[in-house]
Order: structure tokens, then C-alpha cells, then sequence
């Protein structure tokens, strides 16, 4: 089988190329802006990467739609911060550039497997969001936040109708709160800018407070990336069309608790972690206001708990790893990462004796690294 993944370096992406090249015989062919967090799947036979953009390679991705047997179109913004700034950015992504490649999976009868979103539920008041039955609920037109949201809600209509009209084989999923490794860049990660455990673990890491917008006391349940994969691969698979032409939440509605709650615990493993060397106090917690951190144009979303018995029992799926066990592999992760990047941002001995060469420190008495000091050297 020949897969199609745009948007192959990202979160989902780079995870599910990673698990497809090591348990199948699949081929991946992959897009994005680059790939520095493929590792070293760039390297398998069975990898073809090419580095490009969705809005401009658009000869490339037609020819590999016709090519390849199933097409995943993972290329999203997705973050609230960006809602808010750049809304008409975030229609023209998640909305208008993913119909194109909607209507070419329709025009070369080729299976769509599409990223819908927990957000579409909006503030839906259901207990637990069922993907049949609960309804949408979104805010007024001032609050900007939901153009995300509405955007996506609008594709999985689009995609449902063509699948209603035009025969179009796909499958839809709604990840509720993946983490893990490669979330976000924890280098990067700026305030609202980034998801929130990759907020907290920048606020830790950099010595600020963790924020709670509102206090924290809206809830999500936080789905690690492993179990979202296992998902993803049943929906690929497709057994005896298990998936056809049905929406499914993926999520873990036993990791179900508040940002409060989540900062909690990710303080905590945070001060007792055996790499955090230099940051021993315990990170203070603050709240701020939701107009003063995100502007008026948000309205958050108080609950967001996936009913997944309909994955349950036509995947033969099931969530397996716990809240806690999810957000020490994540921190591990980024802190590994962390460590790493300042390891090779750190001068070489050599690199040092130069810098001090080049000043006014005498260098003639220092000795190489690896070299035994010899007192002889001060008759010089």
C-alpha cells in the first residue's frame, strides 16, 4: 500500500511514518516545509520526502494522490493563539487549501483519512461528545477563536456530502488532546503560541510562572500519541471496511482533568525529574485573565470528553496509557531534548583556549583536555 501524508513532519505525521515503516511494508510518500523531525526515517527505502509547500507544489501532490492508494492531509493550524491573530490564515489553511485536495481524492476515487477536531463540539453540553448524535455549539461572530473550528466542521461536511453524492471513500478523526514527543518545539514555544502542555513545559524550563488563563478550571482529556497511532493504523488498515465513511474520536476519556490540575502534575514531575539540574524550585503557579492573555476575540471551551465506543467496538481500539505515565514521557522527551540542543550549543574545549587566545588571558600554563598537568611548564 502506498501512503500520501502532507504535513509529514509534524506531530501526527512524523509519529505514524515512524510506526507504518516499522511494522509494515507500506511505502510513505511525504511533504512538508522540512523534516527535522523525521529522524532517521528519511533514510528508509521506503520514505520519499520532499520538502514543499501545499499552496505551491500543487503539480506534485496531484500526481501522488493518483499515485498512492490512501492520502492523509495533515496540514492544519492549529493553535488558539493564531485563531485570534491570523483567522483568515487559519480558513484559508485548514479550510480552502485542504478542499483542493478533498476534491482530487473525489475526481481520482482515491480514500481521504482527514483530521477532524474536538473542537467542532464547540461548547457542546453533552457529557461526553458523541460523534453521531451531540451538537455543535459555537460562539458569536466577534469571538474570532472559532473560525477553527468552523472551518473544520465545514471540510467534514464537505467531506461527508461528496461521500454521500460522489462515492468518496473516507474517514474521519477527532483527536481530543494528543501529546507526546515533537508536540511542539519546546525552542520555539512563545506564550499562547503553542499547545498547552508545551506552554507549561516552556514556562518551567525558562524559569517564568505557568499561567492558568480563567483560573483553569476547564477540563480536556489528554490522549498520548502512541494510542492515537494505534488508532490511526486500525482506520489505515480498514478491515473489512471497518472505517468507511464514519467519523471517529480518538481520545482517552480516563485522562479527563483540569489545566489546573494538569500544571499540578506537571510541576511535580518536573521538580523531582533527574534532568532538570538547574531549575531545583518548585515553578509558581499564577492566573490571568482570558481577555488580558488572549485578547476578546477568544471564548474558551469549559469540557471536552470523547465518547470513543464507537472506535471501541468498530476498531477494536482502546486508549492503554495513563494521564501520568503520558506527561512524564512528554517531559522526558523535551527535556531529553533540551539537553541535547545545549550540549551542541556548548564550545568545545578547544573552541574555549581559542576565544581566550584572542584575549588578554594568559593560555600558555592551561592544559589540553585529556593531559595530565605538569608543574615543569611554569619554568618556562
Amino acid at each position: 500500500m502506498k501512503i500520501l501524508i502532507l504535513g509529514v513532519n509534524g506531530f501526527i505525521g512524523s509519529h505514524l511514518s515512524e510506526r507504518i515503516l516499522r511494522l509494515t511494508d507500506w511505502d510513505v510518500y511525504g511533504m512538508d516545509l522540512r523534516d527535522n523531525k523525521l529522524g532517521s526515517v528519511v533514510n528508509n527505502s521506503r520514505f520519499h520526502f520532499v520538502e514543499g509547500d501545499i499552496a505551491i507544489n500543487k503539480e506534485w501532490i496531484e500526481y501522488h494522490i493518483k499515485k498512492c492508494d490512501v492520502v492523509l492531509p495533515l496540514v492544519a493550524i492549529a493553535t488558539p493563539k493564531t485563531y485570534i491573530e491570523d483567522p483568515l490564515g487559519v480558513f484559508e489553511l485548514d479550510f480552502e487549501k485542504n478542499l483542493i485536495i478533498v476534491r482530487q481524492c473525489v475526481r481520482y476515487k482515491k480514500r481521504v483519512v482527514f483530521p477532524s477536531t474536538s473542537e467542532v463540539y464547540g461548547m457542546c453540553s453533552d457529557e461526553a461528545f458523541e460523534e453521531d448524535s451531540s451538537n455543535f455549539i459555537l460562539g458569536p461572530i466577534c469571538k474570532q477563536r472559532w473560525i477553527y473550528s468552523c472551518s473544520k466542521q465545514l471540510i467534514d461536511r464537505v467531506i461527508w456530502a461528496y461521500g454521500e453524492k460522489f462515492d468518496l471513500d473516507f474517514t474521519l478523526f477527532r483527536p481530543f488532546n494528543w501529546i507526546g514527543p515533537r508536540l511542539d518545539s519546546i525552542e520555539e514555544a512563545k506564550e499562547g503560541s503553542s499547545r498547552v502542555v508545551t506552554q507549561f513545559i516552556s514556562a518551567m524550563v525558562n524559569k517564568k510562572p505557568i499561567v492558568l488563563v480563567d483560573g483553569g478550571s476547564q477540563s480536556r482529556s489528554f490522549t498520548y500519541i502512541d494510542d492515537g497511532i494505534d488508532a490511526l493504523m486500525e482506520i489505515i488498515r480498514n478491515d473489512k471496511g471497518c472505517a468507511n465513511r464514519q467519523i471517529f474520536n480518538i481520545g482517552n476519556p480516563a485522562n479527563n482533568c483540569t489545566i489546573k490540575e494538569l500544571a499540578e502534575k506537571l510541576r511535580k514531575i518536573f521538580t523531582n525529574h533527574p534532568l532538570n539540574t538547574k531549575n531545583v524550585e518548585s515553578p509558581e503557579i499564577i492566573v490571568q485573565d482570558a481577555d488580558e492573555y488572549y485578547g476578546q476575540s477568544y471564548q474558551d471551551i469549559y469540557t471536552r470528553v470523547p465518547n470513543i465506543q464507537k472506535a471501541q467496538k468498530l476498531l477494536g481500539w482502546s486508549p492503554q496509557i495513563s494521564l501520568d505515565n503520558a506527561l512524564q514521557r512528554t517531559l522526558d522527551s523535551f527535556l531529553t531534548e533540551l539537553n541535547k540542543v545545549s550540549s551542541e550549543k556548548r564550545p568545545s574545549f578547544t573552541e574555549q583556549i581559542k576565544k581566550m587566545k584572542g584575549s588578554k588571558v594568559n593560555t600558555d600554563f592551561i592544559a589540553p583536555k585529556n593531559e595530565a598537568f605538569n608543574p615543569k611548564q611554569l619554568t618556562k
